[in-house]
């Protein structure tokens, strides 16, 4: 039988988010969490920092030619052609609070803006989501002993749909009553919020999540897990990807609904 092409970038994957959920759990609820804000008046805690580096230090010392882009630090360009996107706490003001919705989000991205390997690592949730090109997408959660294929729900009209966000307020402002019209439209809306939302789709318990914001690194390693689940992943301006400052993600049914319904 041949190896999947990505299997040793997939393992280097799964063995930074091992060492990520080190300490990030070792930092999650400590007394002596160092928090610090941000520019953009959002905030960084110490374990943020010390994942990041961490991430470039392994990916230095194990893919010297490839690049890292973080949240915390300047990009670290390589040579090679093939990045890192890494988020190192997605959710950190969950995670300075003690709520244990929060991951770290890696993904390998290549030289033509195509993901190659994603996964998302939730400790404190005791689940991690992975997926590769062409290889599928997949789960480890809580009580089982072998990783679960997931793939996207089947439902195919918004009146049927769970919508799950981060934040009841759209941006750009003007076009709220749209967000506020889609919301009430749908079977069910929830703000599972930040990654979650977005794997939830992967998963088939959601079938939409909608961001007006996004930085690359949010979504870059989830992107592909709903992408390789059967959904669709793109900006609100419909363009495939997770590079377009915002996200929408869906079981691909609903996806042209959706985008119908936010844009003017």
């Amino acid at each position: 039988m041949t190896a999947h092409p990505l299997v040793d970038e997939l393992a280097l994957a799964m063995l930074i988010a091992d060492r990520a959920d080190a300490i990030t759990m070792d930092r999650f609820n400590a007394r002596d969490l160092v928090v610090e804000t941000k520019p953009d008046l959002t905030p960084v805690s110490d374990a943020d920092k010390a994942v990041e580096q961490m991430i470039r230090d392994l990916v230095g010392s194990e893919r010297p030619g490839h690049g890292v882009l973080g949240e915390e630090f300047p990009e670290l360009v390589g040579s090679s052609g093939l990045r890192w996107i890494v988020d190192p706490i997605d959710g950190t003001k969950n995670f300075v609070r003690g709520v244990p919705v929060w991951a770290t989000i890696l993904g390998l991205q290549d030289a033509a803006g195509r993901m190659l390997v994603g996964v998302v690592s939730a400790p404190a949730l005791g689940r991690r989501w992975w997926a590769t090109l062409g290889g599928g997408a997949w789960v480890r959660e809580p009580g089982s002993a072998a990783p679960r294929r997931i793939h996207v729900s089947q439902v195919a009209s918004l009146s049927d749909a769970s919508l799950s966000y981060s934040d009841t307020q759209w941006v750009p402002s003007d076009l709220q009553p749209r967000w506020d019209a889609l919301r009430h439209q749908v079977w069910r809306n929830r703000a599972y919020g930040d990654f979650w939302s977005h794997l939830l789709v992967a998963e088939g318990a959601v079938d939409i999540a909608a961001e007006p914001e996004l930085n690359l690194y949010d979504v870059a390693g989830v992107a592909i897990v709903v992408t390789e689940a059967g959904g669709r992943f793109t900006g609100v301006n419909g363009v495939e990807g997770p590079a377009q400052g915002s996200g929408v993600a869906t079981n691909g049914l609903l996806h042209d609904a959706v985008l119908a319904a936010l844009r003017p």
